[in-house]
């Protein structure tokens, strides 16, 4: 058993799911867990057969914060020191986990990937993501966290499962099973005085034609916008 472990949360990914595995495959370094989130496409059942590699599913498709809580409870459980999240839709860069386990390795609480960090980099992006992702998050989030922070939406970022243990993060809130959990828990970890840094790294987008997102354009967005209004004028806790 490595320290760390890859969370891998994946809904219905087909080959990609598949790509992932295959590129980041540094055992040495760290296990990997698969969330599958109730997919039906049978991709699942593809996965190679390896020890390093833990299969968790959902009975039904649950959200990302329901698997991004479930990665993080497991993977305490069972005694590692942090998770390295990776899109399960192949965007992310295997050679970007070495920046995340570095700067973990000097004491931060999380380590954030940056798409707009000098060295970052984001390839084909679609462009009013580019106004989303680059701005309006951002923007937002540094407003209510008086914090400035660059990409407060990408999901490649390494977390200390020992910040679970703190009463004043709640990730069981009900309202935290879809996009609000990790904006959520970025926020606390900033404004509960945990260290954090954000490291830049690629992003990864393939051609629409092969899919690169599942986000709803309304309810997606509304469902990663949302914590933002609610912490910023103290709706939630």
């Amino acid at each position: 058993m490595n320290k760390y472990i890859l969370g891998i949360s994946t809904f219905n990914e087909g080959e990609k799911i598949l790509e992932v595995v295959r590129r980041f495959s540094d055992y040495s370094l760290y296990d990997v867990l698969i969330l599958d989130d109730g997919s039906s496409d049978g991709s699942i059942e593809k996965l190679p057969r390896n020890p390093h590699i833990i299969v968790v599913r959902n009975e039904k498709n649950m959200g990302a914060g329901f698997s991004v809580r479930r990665i993080l409870f497991y993977a305490k459980e069972q005694g590692y020191q942090a998770v390295f999240f990776v899109a399960g839709n192949n965007k992310d860069t295997p050679e970007d986990i070495y920046k995340l386990r570095d700067a973990f390795e000097t004491e931060y609480d999380l380590v954030q990937g940056s798409r707009y960090m000098p060295g970052g980099g984001y390839g084909q992006m679609p462009f009013y993501r580019i106004i989303a992702t680059r701005f309006v998050h951002p923007w937002l989030f540094s407003l209510i966290t008086w914090t400035y922070i660059t990409d407060s939406t990408n999901g490649f970022r390494a977390v200390r499962l020992s910040v679970l243990e703190d009463k004043r993060i709640d990730l069981f809130q009900d309202w935290l099973d879809r996009y609000e959990l990790e904006p959520y828990l970025f926020y606390k970890i900033i404004r509960l005085g945990y260290r954090y840094k954000e490291v830049p790294v690629v992003k990864i987008y393939p051609p629409k034609a092969l899919g690169y997102t599942k986000m709803k354009p309304v309810t997606g967005w509304w469902s990663i916008l949302r914590p933002l209004v609610f912490l910023g004028l103290g709706i939630k806790k």
